[in-house]
């Protein structure tokens, strides 16, 4: 059975932070939770290229674009890599493209919107750092949950 937002929120309101409701779903799967990863950039995909080429074993890269809506950070080539390495979703703080593509994919995927230019290769960025964006503070090894209702973080698992 998959893990509601709604549910938790209901059970574990106390230590839930509750994303703003900026985000749309563009992959195949809507509901995913995981481990958090994190990468901030900005227009650079460099480093989410390489932390989705590693095995994601389940986690979820939350990625702070600033976002950007000028272009995306991550298309259907990118966004198959991190499905066949084992990532449960990517939440990004920018936008995506490919979105017909995307929503083929079993890969949780939310953006604030689409644009048909993809981001520069610049080598910017950092990776595993702490990100602050839609009203909530989120640190690589915390947990995430999200579904059609909403994106909850929590210290840690609660499913």
């Amino acid at each position: 059975m998959a893990i509601k937002t709604t549910d938790l929120c209901d059970e574990h309101a106390e230590g839930l932070r509750v994303m703003a409701p900026l985000f749309g779903n563009y992959g195949g799967r809507h509901g995913f939770a995981g481990l958090i990863e994190t990468v901030k950039t900005f227009e650079d995909h460099s480093r989410i290229r390489e932390v989705l080429e590693t095995p994601g074993e389940g986690r979820v890269l939350v990625v702070d674009g600033a976002g950007s809506l000028r272009c995306a950070l991550m298309g259907d080539m990118l966004a198959a890599r991190a499905r066949d390495n084992g990532w449960s979703g990517l939440l990004i703080y920018g936008c995506v493209r490919d979105a017909a593509d995307l929503a083929d994919l079993d890969i949780g995927i939310k953006a604030l919107n689409t644009h048909p230019c993809r981001s520069h290769k610049g080598g910017e960025g950092e990776v595993g750092v702490v990100v602050t964006f839609a009203g909530v503070t989120v640190s690589p090894g915390e947990w995430l949950c999200a579904d059609r209702d909403g994106i909850v973080v929590a210290q840690e698992p609660l499913a």
